[in-house]
């Protein structure tokens, strides 16, 4: 017979409440948590009270209410600044806050921080997910989890409802190295995908006859499934943004930099994102690759 878990009195703090930090908060209210969101833009914070929570007018308030933290912002300043200013805030008297982030980061930056930050004050566990905000909400994406086990273990709760599909890959960082070589392949995957859609089609096939025959080929993947009939439709609404995928490519190419390593398709594919970007299409779910791909005609 499955334990009723009674849930903690404090509420668990989301910072950064767009498309990520919303799903988070829809799992973790479906799960019975009381949740409290903070987004720098406070239209975003208000959809996190419309789900039964609250709306937080700072990071403090978030530092001084909750003493477990989901952070979903953009980048890894954008995580060094919400760290700092969790602690700055945090009470003298108050337990360790454990910060849960859930971005996709710099690893080499992530690993330091976690090294710097005193654990008798705030407690770090990286958590980036593999899929999409959709499938996130849905509880069928992957966490890949980094840092101390013990932090993770006593929060398991939370993960478990954040992720129930997750890997533990070692120390802080490990996480945010497997999510971007895991992002290589699939947005090599995304690209490979519109690139044969749009020769199909030119070739005068119907799009979406042939994908039926490529979901059913030795050339099948996931993102078929996820992408392809909204690479079809022409439907961009967002669930994972062209201007994230750059940015976590150009995070790849930076890091390759560091190690001496050509990744020749990364290469390539942020010289379509960056089309897609000069476009404007930089709020468009990343399956408007295609987009880019059908304007490079001889």
């Amino acid at each position: 017979m499955a334990q009723n878990i009674e849930k903690p009195s404090a509420p668990i703090g989301v910072i950064g409440n767009g498309l990520m930090g919303m799903a988070c908060a829809r799992r973790l209210a479906d799960a019975g948590y009381r949740i409290s969101g903070y987004d720098v833009d406070p239209a975003k914070s208000a959809a996190v009270a419309a789900l039964g929570g609250s709306a937080a007018t700072s990071v403090a308030e978030i530092a001084r209410n909750c003493r477990t933290v989901v952070i979903a912002v953009f980048n890894t300043d954008q995580v060094d600044a919400s760290i700092e200013e969790l602690l700055a805030a945090l009470p003298a008297d108050a337990p360790a806050l454990t910060a849960i982030c859930v971005s996709t980061c710099d690893p080499d930056r992530i690993e330091a921080l976690a090294r710097r930050l005193p654990t008798n004050r705030l407690r770090y566990i990286e958590m980036p997910v593999s899929g999409t905000s959709e499938q996130a909400a849905q509880g069928v994406a992957l966490g890949l989890v980094g840092g101390d086990p013990a932090a993770a273990d006593a929060v398991r709760d939370v993960l478990d409802a954040l992720c129930p599909r997750r890997h533990h890959l070692g120390a802080a960082g490990n996480g945010g190295r497997a999510k971007l070589a895991i992002n290589l392949i699939l947005g090599i995957n995304r690209a490979a995908m519109a690139e044969g859609l749009v020769f199909a089609e030119r070739m005068g096939l119907d799009p979406g006859a042939f994908l039926k025959v490529a979901k059913d080929s030795a050339a099948y993947s996931q993102i078929m499934d996820i992408k392809g009939d909204k690479m079809i439709a022409g439907d961009f609404t967002p669930h994972g943004k062209i201007a994230q995928t750059l940015k976590d490519f150009n995070l790849m190419l930076e890091l390759a930099q560091r190690l001496k390593q050509q990744l020749p398709l990364t290469t390539t594919y942020t010289d379509i994102v960056e089309g897609n970007m000069k476009h404007g299409e930089a709020e468009l779910d990343n399956a408007a690759v295609i987009q880019e791909i059908r304007r490079r005609v001889r």
